[in-house]
């Protein structure tokens, strides 16, 4: 079993669980999250503003899936998220060993 876990910006949360209704899921959960990554380099050119080094408000999607169905549900998490632009997010994959 593998763990995706997607990190993308809040307006396309609904289109990736959109995409995700009828993917294999064994489960899924939401959370909202705040983070930033290479984009914090444009937020420095704010200055003393109150952009300066903020957070940035992010959806982490966690879903787990089968091994052999990991790619499928990356695929479709990447056709409805991704814009093009920096700060899109991040689609981990990883090993689930052991579920209670």
């Amino acid at each position: 079993m593998k763990e995706v876990v997607a990190i993308v910006k809040p307006f396309v949360a609904e289109r990736v669980l959109d995409a995700l209704k009828f993917a294999p899921l064994e489960a899924c959960t939401v959370r909202e999250v705040k983070g930033f990554g290479r984009q914090k380099s444009y937020l420095d050119q704010y200055g003393d503003s109150e952009y300066s080094l903020a957070f940035l408000p992010k959806v982490e999607i966690q879903v787990w899936v089968d091994d052999a169905r990991a790619d499928e549900v990356v695929e479709r998490i990447v056709s409805v998220a991704r814009t093009g632009r920096m700060g899109d997010g991040k689609i981990f994959v990883l090993p689930a060993t052991t579920a209670v």
